[in-house]
């Protein structure tokens, strides 16, 4: 028994750190200059992170790529890992920090039972519509009791937007279990599906990345972005996904969306109306009784 329960305790103290850092993104990048674009952000992050992913695993991550069991999830995994920085940053950027955040990650759990759905046929049960209707109007609550960076619209839009990044997170954490269940090494997933994903990000990030380096501040945040909430975070990330299931990593990593709120209200200056906690309030419980109703034991089931 201890040899069974150890890894996945291992593994679930790994993404809770991974989440910590993550929670961490919002309120860093909220101290860039207003003339960097959200977008910017996000494909220097990732593009820088995700090439460092490949350069520490290359040898193995090589591998993970030439082998047809594990090419065809890295490869789908790299798609969310191109789509996810992008539209989490920038529903940030209009939605604000928290509201942001918890769309973006409070989604995962849901994202992750349709996939899995969608992939494994596991089926989709009353609970879990029950409490994706209570997460759909809790978002709902948080848009109309939000403060958007922008004003106006933006909530909504960022909202949406979150939608996007929630779906796309889901998406390569699901394919980061599948292809570690071919018999993949975590950190060779991580850094060919990172290493894939960054590639696109290229060009977007010659396209719009200058105004990172107009100071020593704009370098460093950048550089933390890259090194912290990617580089060190992923790497406990493949830990964690181990030893457990998609639908469990994306549950504990609800812990970032609640770091990231408690800094964007104490460091950034953010608030909130009270039906926006409240509808706060209801996307964590709702996802969080659904992903650990779901979830069948401590161990990832093999595929």
């Amino acid at each position: 028994m201890p040899e069974t329960i150890r890894p996945a305790a291992s593994g679930a103290w790994a993404l809770v750190l991974a989440s910590l850092l993550w929670g961490t993104t919002g309120t860093a990048a909220s101290f860039l200059p207003d003339d960097v674009s959200p977008l910017a952000t996000g494909a220097a992050t990732m593009t820088i992170g995700g090439l460092l992913l490949f350069a520490v695993s290359a040898r193995p991550a090589i591998e993970a790529i030439r082998d047809v069991a594990s090419r065809r999830w890295l490869l789908l995994g790299a798609v969310g890992v191109v789509v996810y920085p992008l539209a989490f940053y920038s529903s940030m950027d209009l939605a604000g920090v928290a509201i942001g955040n918890v769309v973006s990650l409070g989604t995962g759990p849901v994202f992750a039972a349709l996939l899995e759905w969608l992939f494994e046929r596991r089926g989709l049960s009353l609970l879990w519509a029950a409490c994706t209707a209570v997460a759909i109007g809790g978002v709902a609550l948080l848009a109309v009791g939000g403060h958007g960076a922008a004003g106006g619209g933006s909530v909504i839009q960022g909202v949406l937007l979150g939608f996007v990044a929630g779906l796309a997170y889901a998406l390569y954490t699901y394919c980061s279990s599948r292809a570690i269940g071919t018999g993949r090494r975590p950190r060779a997933v991580m850094g060919g599906m990172f290493g894939l994903g960054a590639v696109p990000l290229i060009p977007l990030l010659a396209l719009l990345g200058a105004p990172l380096l107009q100071s020593a501040q704009t370098v460093g945040i950048s550089a933390y972005l890259a090194l912290g909430p990617m580089l060190l975070a992923y790497l406990l990330f493949g830990v964690g996904m181990r030893t457990l299931r998609s639908t469990t990593a994306t549950t504990i990593t609800l812990l970032e969306p609640v770091v990231a709120t408690l800094l964007a209200v104490l460091i950034v200056g953010e608030r909130l109306d009270p039906i926006g906690w409240l509808g706060l309030a209801l996307i964590l419980v709702a996802v969080t009784v659904l992903a650990t109703a779901r979830r069948p034991g401590t161990r990832r089931d093999t595929p």
